[in-house]
């Protein structure tokens, strides 16, 4: 019987010591997670570029501001027209989980912004997404999101 526990330790440690997926599902996510926070600084210095680099050609999504689901050519136009209109002030993301299936991840996560529109007060907004991404020629891009203030 000891040796039978002892053989089921070994494997245990052997199995638990082999590089694999666990560090490269660390490293996706981390990956991840960096391109949700790149659209975010992006965004606050009022930079629009980012929708060409972030979003994957055939990308859909819908923000809770807006009427219906809207593709990539519709998000950078309202994007471009928003950012003319207001400035974001501060932010800070709250990251709940992300999920990394092969080329494909989902991360859930809250934020709290304060934003300024031209010629009026500062709001303060707190949210939530559900972002989709996929990898693309090695880098993660957008497919989908759904989210907005609460």
């Amino acid at each position: 019987m000891k040796i039978k526990a002892t053989i089921y330790s070994i494997m245990l440690t052997a199995c638990w010591l082999v590089p694999g997926s666990a560090s490269a599902q660390t490293s996706d996510e981390s990956a991840v997670w960096s391109v949700i926070e790149s659209v975010w600084q992006s965004e606050q210095r009022g930079k629009t570029d980012w929708v060409d680099e972030a979003l994957a050609a055939d990308f859909v999504g819908w923000s809770n501001n807006s009427p219906a689901p809207r593709d990539k050519g519709s998000t950078r136009k309202w994007n471009n027209f928003s950012t003319k209109q207001s400035d974001i002030l501060e932010y800070e993301l709250y990251p709940l989980s992300i999920i990394v299936h092969g080329d494909m991840a989902v991360a859930h996560y809250l934020y709290s912004s304060a934003s300024k529109s031209k010629g009026e007060n500062v709001k303060m907004a707190s949210g939530r997404y559900t972002d989709v991404l996929v990898r693309i020629d090695g880098a993660w891009k957008f497919i989908s999101w759904h989210g907005g203030d609460d």
